[in-house]
């Protein structure tokens, strides 16, 4: 009776044994693939501390939580890569794209979940990081603090920004799941350059500008697609340039059609989703602005 005691006993400490090796080995698994993330998220341009305007951390739990399919693409444009970030939706039929430009901040949490919510409506969304490789490290966002990544993206060549959208336009238009109908959407900065980019790309289905100020007058004439505009009530700077824009883009014969959320703050569409915003006003505009421009989407 003790033998078998003594044995059992034995059996047990080597079945705990193996069970604590296993829990080991998991946990250094788990963070190999942890450090191996960070690495690749660096790799891509992502935010990190150096630029806390990046950082929205609601926005990238949403992201964390989403089933939809994300994946980082470098697209060539010559001797360039772009770094990208692409969601797919989950739908039957082959879908519209979207290319998302980014606001002053660069690639932010805030765009990669707003590239999702694209997704989630039904569209395949691209969201290409303009700063790629202009990083002091060869990187792009995450490589400059919050100042410094201001100063350059203002400072990107306006050739350049072009040839890389039209580079990420054409890659995403020829993906498996699209339908060939790319249309362009941007916020900020990125509502800038979203505006001129239409009249640098004959073939965009639609273009939809996000609280940026317009192109020169003589460019405006090169636009094929129809332009819409979102602008907040509170943004003075660039609500200023809408008349110009509706009269020059009225006589180069062209859509344009702006809507004004009174209330509401330049930055909107973030700060509507931000839980801790002050402005009620920013909220319902992004609600509103949401529901249009899914409206505008389908058509």
């Amino acid at each position: 009776m003790k033998r078998r005691s003594i044995k059992c006993d034995r059996v047990g400490r080597a079945i705990l044994s193996v069970a604590f090796a296993a829990i080991a080995i998991a946990m250094f698994v788990s963070a190999v693939a942890a450090q191996d993330m960070s690495a690749h998220n660096h790799a891509m341009g992502t935010a990190d501390s150096a630029n806390p305007e990046a950082i929205q951390d609601w926005a990238k739990q949403r992201l964390a939580k989403s089933s939809r399919h994300q994946e980082w693409v470098k697209v060539k444009n010559g001797n360039r890569e772009v770094n990208s970030f692409v969601v797919y939706p989950e739908v039957k039929k082959k879908a519209t794209a979207v290319v998302v430009i980014h606001e002053i901040f660069g690639m932010t949490d805030w765009v990669q979940q707003l590239t999702d919510e694209l997704a989630e409506a039904g569209y395949i969304a691209i969201a290409p990081d303009l700063l790629s490789g202009m990083g002091p490290k060869g990187g792009g966002t995450g490589d400059f603090d919050g100042n410094a990544v201001r100063q350059a993206i203002g400072s990107l060549p306006p050739a350049q920004i072009t040839a890389d959208l039209n580079a990420v336009a054409d890659y995403v238009s020829k993906l498996p799941g699209a339908n060939g109908n790319v249309v362009v959407a941007g916020f900020c900065w990125g509502g800038g350059q979203t505006f001129r980019f239409a009249t640098n790309r004959a073939d965009l289905s639609a273009a939809f500008v996000f609280y940026g100020p317009p192109p020169a007058k003589d460019a405006m004439s090169r636009i094929k697609a129809s332009v819409y505009g979102f602008y907040a009530g509170n943004d003075a700077r660039i609500d200023a340039t809408i008349p110009d824009a509706v009269a020059n883009m009225k006589a180069s014969g062209k859509t344009y059609e702006p809507v004004t959320y009174e209330g509401a703050g330049h930055g909107f569409m973030r700060a509507g989703e931000t839980p801790d915003d002050p402005n009620p006003a920013n909220k319902k505009a992004r609600e509103d602005a949401w529901a249009r421009w899914k409206s505008l989407l389908a058509k």
